[in-house]
């Protein structure tokens, strides 16, 4: 036979040590805040059984009905502790009701029939089989533990809600003449014994519980950290994109400026050369006179255009293309070279006369000007330019030979980069910026041309520039581009 006051200090000992557990467990995790409702109700059954230890073999009716509604109290604040950890329903209304309910019925049947166990044991397993069976409603409610560990912890409750009804089985199938005493006796210990199993058992399936939670939340902070990450760099990708742009705004500007400067050098050349020309033929030659005027008008308006051009807002309106002759695009650029004093240097070949090309009229002079003028620039004085203009399949060819210095095979892929002058040509004494041939490919962007740069035989350069020679091949590549 089981000694009842050894079950009680085995089962006091086991609610006070969980009770502190849980009280700890709340105190480290503040989020969870239902963990209080743990030790709050292990705390009352603690203190129950602790009253039942304490008191004598003939306690007073309030005595009996106090430590008895401190473990019911107990259960209660089990049941809402799990419903708020589950996020179910509490129905707290329920729980209140039947602790006034059983507090009311302990205090009228001791008063009334103090003897009669049975009476009160009956009511107690009412009482726990509705509270556990509210815990057995939320857990089959709950969908954020895994279904294994709430099935483990509904046969836990009902293996509980079992033994309650066979003690109380057992109370009613004593025999009539049975002397039972107002207390529970030895008899009743294997009961309390399976209650203390029971908290072991719950006890064990809500720290699992627990422990899911807690790794639950710790995965979503892990992934929001993780989500925060991406964010930021794709905030920081953003930023640096922005920075990107505007420092590849910043550098267009410079870039414009350059080249603005380079183009300006040319018109600005053929004015000084005809003042010059002036100064020296004065009233002598009123026709050469006149002949540089023109000419410096011509340079004006050339460089009043390229303004125009390159202070243009829009890149789309920067680009005027119509048809344009090429006898007449040969006989501009015989005149250009003619105000520079280099016209003798220059030998043209038009293959034919009547051939014409959909471009731009001053970005295309512009093109073969600063071709021209590199040819010119890196070639002895005593040899010509020949610049050789014909049709290939629907192509316009502008071919500039040259037998200057050439270009290192080594380097030949780094011509036309911004700033990049070969390194026979930095050896020369010649000035130069690296950004002719750069404008170059920039305004043969415009027209869908190429520019390919090729050895001259064995001593110079050809530089070939091929162009659409007709609108709608042009006009239908500069819309798909």
């Amino acid at each position: 036979m089981l000694d009842l006051k050894t079950v009680l200090v085995v089962t006091l000992a086991t609610a006070s040590l969980q009770a502190f557990v849980w009280a700890v467990v709340s105190m480290a995790w503040r989020s969870l805040a239902e963990f209080k409702f743990f030790a709050a109700g292990l705390s009352a059954i603690a203190a129950g059984v602790s009253l039942m230890i304490l008191r004598g073999d003939e306690p007073p009716g309030w005595g009996i009905v106090l430590h008895n509604a401190l473990i019911k109290l107990g259960l209660i604040l089990l049941a809402e502790g799990l419903a708020r950890f589950l996020g179910q329903p509490r129905y707290s209304w329920i729980g209140i009701s039947l602790f006034a309910v059983f507090v009311a019925f302990w205090s009228i049947a001791v008063t009334v029939d103090h003897d009669n166990i049975a009476l009160r044991i009956h009511s107690s397993t009412a009482f726990t089989i509705i509270m556990m069976s509210m815990m057995c409603l939320s857990l089959m409610r709950d969908r954020t533990q895994t279904a294994l560990l709430r099935w483990i912890t509904i046969a836990v409750l009902a293996e509980y809600m079992a033994a309650s009804l066979i003690q109380s089985i057992i109370e009613f199938r004593l025999a009539s003449d049975f002397q039972s005493a107002a207390i529970l006796a030895d008899r009743n210990a294997w009961y309390l014994l399976q209650g203390t199993l029971f908290m072991i058992a719950l006890f064990a399936c809500l720290l699992f519980m627990a422990t899911a939670r807690l790794s639950a939340n710790l995965r979503e902070k892990n992934e929001a950290l993780s989500w925060e990450v991406i964010e930021r760099r794709r905030l920081e990708n953003e930023l640096s994109r922005s920075l990107e742009a505007e420092r590849a705004l910043r550098e267009e500007q410079k870039d414009f400026m350059r080249v603005a400067s380079h183009e300006f050098r040319t018109p600005l050349a053929i004015i000084r050369n005809a003042i010059d020309m002036i100064a020296l033929t004065g009233e002598k030659s009123p026709e050469a006179t006149k002949e540089r005027i023109a000419g410096i008008g011509e340079a004006l308006d050339r460089l009043r255009g390229l303004i125009d051009r390159f202070v243009a807002n829009d890149q789309e309106d920067s680009y005027q293309p119509e048809r344009v002759p090429l006898a007449s695009l040969m006989a501009d650029l015989h005149l250009h070279f003619e105000m520079t004093g280099q016209d003798e240097r220059v030998h043209f070949h038009l293959a034919d006369k009547n051939l014409a090309v959909f471009a731009d009229p001053d970005m295309l002079a512009t093109i073969v000007i600063n071709v021209i003028d590199n040819a010119l620039k890196y070639s002895p004085i005593d040899k010509p330019v020949h610049v050789r203009t014909y049709e290939d399949e629907d192509t316009l060819v502008i071919e500039v030979r040259d037998r200057g210095i050439g270009i290192p095979a080594s380097e030949h892929y780094r011509i036309g980069r911004r700033f990049f002058r070969a390194s026979n040509a930095l050896e020369t004494a010649k000035a130069g910026t690296g950004l002719g041939l750069y404008a170059t490919h920039r305004l043969l962007s415009y027209h869908h041309g190429s520019l390919k740069l090729q050895p001259n035989g064995d001593l110079g350069t050809c530089a070939t520039i091929r162009l659409p020679l007709h609108a709608d091949i042009l006009v239908a590549g500069h819309e798909g581009g």
